[in-house]
Formats: structure tokens, C-alpha cells, sequence
């Protein structure tokens, strides 16, 4: 009997068993999981940055119960299922208790609901009703849930679908938007807030309806001191802390950062729904408030973009692509960090950085910055007067036009962009457009990111690199210059680039460039630290000139607020190690006007000494004179004082002098002269000119277009005529201007009026040369900043 008994429970259990899985099979229990159309962009330490609404439009940010804050999972079991982690699904006690409170009161006095009955209504809507039925397909549903999952699994879809008021749905979504931090950061109060608020998301929004939300959260605070989970004097203070959530909106950080990414995995089909980014959530948002800071200054078109990347790995730690996202003004939505426009004097560093790699110059070489003519194209400077002899570092340290067009014409337009091509900054050029010498004064395209990577080559070694978004995006690398090259530039940049100077130790510590764009469109700074690569561009994204708003005065202010804030190790304050002088730069005495080393220069011909950074033991000579063939040294006769040719003074002294290039003579005071060049000729035994030879204007080449120094209204100029002789006189517009004896003197003339001009000089023997050139109107005086470099 008792056998028989046995047998008939069996099959009763097995039948029961059987219906079950006919009904888990006929029934299948709704995918569990948020909804993948659902994105987040998450910064380097998972702060979320911009999230994508789901197809149903809920907003989710995706987490973990070990991501959680303690407290909160504290709280959360506590106050809604205590028997979470040991019954089936359902608690048949509590719900037992629930039908008799029911029955008894005609209402329902307490919930029998366990939090995977809960999880049951949010992933089957026709289990989330009050009905009898409903409640019966959830008792069903949450057996299901507990057969497929893991109670882990279990909580973390409670976790991310929990509904948290108007489009909100998880505990993490909940808290960056209500409370401004991640879940992870939660204090007592803000979790017993955060447990509560499901109960009734409309009703309890601590956005809308502050005092229900306070009183919600007070009796889950209570009910923990009740337990004994909460100390009664940690529940009183947090009870003392206010409820208080700003408006839901849109918070994001780096938008449209977080926008390209998502562009980016569309393209490559990739189904995600988190993408972590290598940004600095910190970073990111101070260098978001400091372009919203400066936004004032600005025009109202105009936007700013800004991008910080780490040298050490080339990741993007901070990238504001426009200053403001909600300002369609602005051009909100044009990634400004990405946009090609013209890059101004920006790429100079690289032009100088080869030329020493190529042996052509060291870092005192002597360079001509006077008016000369390329073939037809006559640059200016940003400045528009010209100081005559200029090393290299003051050339690069200025930002002078005319000796980094004649550099680059000894390099090559066409190699200096394939070099720049080969290390990741591509120069577009207009079409069917060969690279040619406007290149180093803006005459392509570029973005920032290009620029940033590029610059990163002066901390890196000489290695540049291609900024990366993505944690798990490859390193690429790529040579553009030596590391000797690399120090040089870098140290001209930073201190002027004297050997000698030591590096100052100082959080401010940064060698930067800036540039301007042809017509003010664009306005650059790039800097670099030993720890950071910085980049900002400041302009309108339609194109549109902004007169005089330019690199040093716009752009440069903003790259040294940018870096203060940085500070000198980064935000993680990680010391980096000293910097090492390279093994192939070393520091040489040299002179001018040969630009040899001390050592290797014959006496007498060393008529200005100073000391250069040479690499790899090069120290290339002065470039050739572009108007006089020949060397440096020329055979000058002197006889009894005084200079004579050796036809009409045969016991005259042979000597070997040196001269400066020809276009620095009216930059030159007597005294810079060689010695016997200063000597006065011999009468009758002078040098001869051919009557038949035209004077050479020096000073000033045909086509010039002259621009005044922001501030001033006037532009100074130094002219010599070449070969003229019994006399000179100047005439401006056919209106004589000045006049001298002594015909090889230099003349200064300071020019007003803007308009177009002719210039002549007339020399005693009736011979004249004429130069046509354009002089432009003053911009704006409110911006004064003569002297300063683009």
C-alpha cells in the first residue's frame, strides 16, 4: 500500500513536472535583457557620456551589481526582499500574508511581491498589472526567471530596467541624472532615494515632487535602522541631507566625440551597447567649462574646439569638437576637432625640425628676413616689417614668413609634405593644386586631431602618432623627425632656444605655436608638455574671417589656461621622468655672417659670435646668397687705408673679408661690416659700375602686400639701392620722399596711406629702378599686439 502510495506521488510529481515544462516551452519567458538599440559612450573610468535612447525611448546606462554602490544592494534587499538569495521566486509566506491582508481589508496593505516577481512585470507587460490573472502570470513568470537565471543575473536586470521616472530606467541612469554621479558613489541617503523611487516613479520624481521623494526615502532609511542594518546616528544624518535633482535634460560630456564613435561603429556594423573611450571624465568636463568660459570674448558665430592627448599612449583624454552643443549659432554640431581648414604658420616646426635632420641649418644658422621674391610669389611677415638677420630659433620663435618660405624652397614643397603625409598630417590641397611654397604659411588643409598627432612628436622622440578614441584602438606610430631634431625644436619653442638656458621648473613649462589662417578664418595654438599634447582652434565653422582675432591673441590664452589646469604631471599627478638632452645634440660656438663652428672659422672672419644647437656634429654654413653668386668671402684691396681695385693700385693688399647676404645690407649698421668693407674708397680708383647696369631695389620686392602690425598705423621700411651711384633720391608715387649723397646708404621710409603704390629709386647718373607694391588699411586698434608672434 504504502509502495503503491509512493508510486502514485511520483507520477503525480512527474506529471506536474511535465506541465511545468510544457508551459515553459509553450510560454517562453520574454528576453530578459535591456534592450540593445540602447548606446553609452563611457569615459576611461565608466562615467557615462552620452547615452542613445532605446527603441521603446527609455534611457539605460548598463551595470553590474558588483559596479553598485554597497549601500544601495544594502538597502535594496533589505527593503524589498530580505529572502532574496533562498526562495524559488516567489515567498509563499509574504504572499500568504498579502491575500489575508486583502481579504480582511478590502485593499492591499502590503505587497507580497519578491524582486524577481518585480523583474517579472518589467520584462512581460501583461504580468505588471493588479488583477488576479496578472498577478498569477507573474508568480509563473518569476518561477521561469529563477529556472533560466542566476540569481546575479537576476538582480542585475533589476538593476538596469528598474523604472526611475519619465524615460529613466536603472539605477545607474537614475543616478547620474538625478544626482550627478555614478552609482558606485552613492551615500546612505541618495541609495534609500534610489530604492524608493520604483515604488512609484511619477509620484516620487525627486525633480518634481521633492517632499514625497523625502518622505519615501526617510521610511527606507528607517526600516534600515529598524533592521539593524543602519547605525540609528548614520540614519539621522541622512536623513539630514536634502532631496534635491535639477530638471531632467541632456547632461552629456564630449558630445560629439561620443556622436563620431557611434557614426563609426555603424559604419562597421558593430551591434554594442557600451563603448569605452580612452577620455578623462574629469578632464574632459574642465576643458568643456573652459571653452564655455571664453565663449563671452568671442563673436556670436564663432566657436572654440579643444583636444588633449596623452603622450605616453597617444589616447585622447579630453575633446570638445564646439564650445557649446546647445548652440546652433555656433555650429554646434560641426566637429570642429575633425574639420579641415587651413593650418596657418602652424606647421613650421616641422619644416625647421627636417631641415636640421637634412644637415641644412643648426639653431643659429643664419636666416634672411627681408622681402625676397619666390618665382613670382612675394610673401610678407604677420607683422609686416622685417628685421634682416635672424637665426633659426628667432625665426621659428617669431614665426617669421619670409625665412620659412626660403627654407622651404631649399627642402622641397613637395618632400616636406610627403613627409608629413607619411607621419599622419595629410595637407589637401585645392584641386589639381601641387604643393608649393604657401604651404608653410597655410596654403592647405588640415584637421587639429592631424596637428595634435604631428606635435606629439616633439615629446615622443620624434615619433608622431594618430590620437586614439578607442581603449582598444592600436598605437601607430610613425618617425617624422629625429630625437635630436625633436629636443631642439621642442626647447626653441619652449625657452627661445638658447643653450645654456636651463629648463625652468615650472607647471607652466610649455612649448608652444600658434598660427592664423589666410584671411583670419583660423586661429591655432598647438602646445606641448612633457606629459600632454595640446591643441585648440578658435574661429566660425562656416569659414567666415574674424579680423583681428588671430593665434596669439585668441588662441594662445586659452592653450595656457588649458595647460595651468592640466598642472605639471596630469590629473593623476604621476611624476614623469626628466627630461635627457639627446646624445646627438650638443651645444657649439658658431659665427656670423658664415655660420660655421668657432673653431673651424678663420680669424677675423667670426663677426658675431653666439652659441647653436648642432646635431649629430653638423654645423652646416650660412645658405647661399640668393642675389650675389659666390661664397661668403670675397677679395677686397686696400692701399694706405682705403679701399682700390688692383688694376690702378698694383701694391695694393689683398684681403680676404666676409660679407652678409646681400638682401641683409640695409638692415646693417658700418660697425657689423668686415673691416676692410667699412674702409672709404680711393678717389678715382673706386669700384666700377657699367652705366648700362639697373639699380636693385633691396628692401622691398615687386607685388609685396604690406600689412601694418595689429595696433599700429603705420609700415617702417629699410631700402638700399644696389649699384647706384653720384647720389640717390626716393620717390613715392612720382613725389620725392627722401634723397642722400651717399648713395649705398640705407633709407628708411615709414608708409601710411593704404592703397597701391609705385616706389623709385633715382640715382645721379640717371639710372632708376621702380617697385609696384600694396600697402593695406590697420586692422582694428582694439587689438593690440604688436610684437607678437601669429
Amino acid at each position: 500500500m504504502a509502495r503503491s502510495s509512493l508510486r502514485r506521488a511520483e507520477l503525480a510529481l512527474a506529471a506536474v513536472l511535465a506541465a511545468v515544462l510544457a508551459l515553459d516551452i509553450a510560454c517562453p519567458l520574454p528576453q530578459p535583457t535591456a534592450d540593445t538599440s540602447t548606446l553609452t559612450v563611457l569615459a576611461a573610468d565608466g562615467t557615462p557620456l552620452r547615452s542613445w535612447a532605446s527603441d521603446d525611448g527609455a534611457q539605460r546606462h548598463p551595470t553590474t551589481p558588483d559596479a553598485v554602490s554597497p549601500l544601495y544592494l544594502q538597502a535594496l534587499l533589505h527593503y524589498e526582499d530580505r529572502w532574496f538569495h533562498w526562495h524559488p521566486g516567489i515567498n509563499p509566506a509574504a504572499l500568504a500574508r498579502a491575500a489575508w491582508q486583502w481579504a480582511r481589508h478590502g485593499r492591499i496593505v502590503s505587497g507580497g511581491s519578491t524582486l524577481t516577481m518585480q523583474v517579472a512585470r518589467l520584462v512581460d507587460e501583461r504580468a505588471a498589472g493588479r488583477s488576479l490573472g496578472a498577478k498569477a502570470r507573474q508568480i509563473a513568470r518569476a518561477l521561469q526567471l529563477e529556472l533560466h537565471h542566476s540569481k546575479t543575473e537576476i538582480l542585475a536586470l533589476y538593476l538596469n530596467l528598474a523604472p526611475m521616472g519619465g524615460p529613466l530606467q536603472g539605477v545607474e541612469t537614475a543616478a547620474r541624472a538625478y544626482l550627478g554621479k555614478g552609482a558606485a558613489e552613492l551615500s546612505q541617503a541618495e541609495a534609500a532615494l534610489l530604492v524608493a523611487l520604483p515604488q512609484s516613479p511619477t509620484r516620487l520624481r525627486p525633480d518634481r515632487a521633492v517632499a514625497a521623494a523625502q518622505a519615501a526615502r526617510d521610511k527606507v532609511l528607517t526600516r534600515m535602522q529598524t533592521l539593524g542594518v543602519w547605525a540609528a546616528a548614520d540614519v539621522a544624518d541622512a536623513k539630514l541631507e536634502r532631496v534635491f535633482a535639477p530638471p531632467l535634460r541632456a547632461r552629456w560630456l564630449a558630445p560629439l566625440a561620443a556622436e563620431r564613435l557611434r557614426q563609426q561603429a555603424r559604419r562597421e556594423g558593430a551591434a554594442v551597447a557600451v563603448i569605452h573611450t580612452t577620455l578623462d571624465a574629469g578632464l574632459q568636463a574642465r576643458l568643456e567649462q573652459l571653452l564655455v568660459d571664453r565663449l563671452p570674448t568671442l563673436p556670436e558665430a564663432n566657436s572654440l574646439a579643444a583636444l588633449v592627448v596623452d603622450n605616453r599612449t597617444m589616447e585622447v583624454r579630453g575633446y570638445v569638437g564646439s564650445a557649446d552643443f546647445g548652440d546652433d549659432r555656433r555650429g554646434a554640431h560641426v566637429d570642429m576637432v575633425r574639420a579641415l581648414r587651413s593650418p596657418g604658420s602652424t606647421l613650421k616646426p616641422f619644416l625647421y625640425a627636417m631641415a636640421l635632420d637634412d644637415g641644412l641649418v643648426h639653431s643659429e644658422s643664419l636666416l634672411v628676413d627681408a622681402p625676397q621674391n619666390f618665382g613670382g610669389y612675394a610673401p610678407g611677415n604677420f607683422q609686416a616689417d622685417f628685421s634682416g638677420p635672424v637665426s633659426v630659433a628667432e625665426a621659428l620663435a617669431r614665426s617669421l614668413n619670409v625665412p620659412a618660405v626660403d627654407l622651404l624652397a631649399q627642402l622641397g614643397p613637395e618632400r616636406f609634405a610627403g613627409r608629413l603625409r607619411h607621419a599622419g598630417l595629410r595637407l589637401r590641397m585645392p584641386a589639381n593644386a601641387a604643393p608649393n611654397l604657401s604651404l608653410i604659411l597655410g596654403g592647405g588643409s588640415t584637421s587639429l586631431e592631424e596637428l595634435v598627432g604631428a606635435y606629439a612628436a616633439l615629446a615622443r622622440d620624434g615619433l608622431a602618432g594618430k590620437p586614439r578614441l578607442l581603449r582598444a584602438e592600436p598605437v601607430q606610430d610613425t618617425p617624422l623627425m629625429s630625437s635630436g631634431a625633436a629636443f631642439i625644436v621642442r626647447e626653441i619653442l619652449e625657452s627661445g632656444g638658447r643653450p645654456g638656458n636651463p629648463f625652468r621648473e615650472s607647471a607652466q613649462r610649455v612649448a608652444w605655436k600658434t598660427g592664423t589662417s589666410f584671411g583670419f578664418r583660423d586661429a591655432w595654438a598647438l602646445g606641448v608638455t612633457d606629459r600632454y599634447t595640446l591643441g585648440v582652434w578658435v574661429g566660425r565653422p562656416d569659414g567666415t574671417p574674424n579680423p583681428g582675432h588671430f593665434g596669439a591673441n585668441t588662441a594662445a590664452p586659452l592653450l595656457r589656461d588649458i595647460a595651468a589646469a592640466l598642472g605639471p604631471a596630469g590629473p593623476d599627478r604621476q611624476q614623469l621622468a626628466p627630461r635627457r638632452q639627446p646624445d646627438s645634440v650638443r651645444a657649439v660656438p658658431i659665427c656670423w655672417p658664415l655660420g660655421t663652428a668657432l673653431a673651424a672659422t678663420a680669424p677675423g672672419h667670426c663677426l658675431q659670435q653666439r652659441t647653436a644647437w648642432t646635431l649629430d656634429g653638423a654645423v652646416p654654413p650660412t645658405l647661399p646668397d640668393r642675389l650675389t653668386p659666390g661664397g661668403l668671402v670675397q677679395a677686397v684691396w686696400t692701399q694706405a687705408g682705403q679701399r682700390v681695385r688692383p688694376d690702378c693700385a698694383p701694391a695694393a693688399e689683398r684681403v680676404d673679408a666676409v660679407r652678409w647676404p646681400t638682401l641683409l645690407l640695409p638692415f646693417l649698421d658700418a660697425a657689423q661690416l668686415h673691416p676692410a668693407e667699412r674702409l672709404p674708397w680711393a678717389p678715382g680708383c673706386a669700384a666700377r659700375t657699367p652705366s648700362a647696369q639697373a639699380l636693385r631695389i633691396v628692401g622691398l620686392e615687386p607685388g609685396t602686400v604690406l600689412r601694418p602690425t595689429p595696433g599700429r598705423p603705420e609700415v617702417t621700411l629699410r631700402l638700399q639701392a644696389l649699384g647706384a651711384q653720384q647720389g640717390l633720391s626716393w620717390l613715392l608715387d612720382g613725389q620725392l620722399v627722401a634723397s642722400s649723397e651717399a648713395a649705398e646708404h640705407a633709407q628708411t621710409l615709414t608708409l601710411r596711406q593704404p592703397g597701391r603704390h609705385a616706389l623709385t629709386a633715382l640715382d645721379g647718373r640717371g639710372r632708376w629702378a621702380r617697385v609696384a607694391f600694396e600697402l593695406q588699411a590697420p586692422l582694428n586698434p582694439a587689438s593690440k599686439t604688436a610684437g607678437i608672434p601669429q
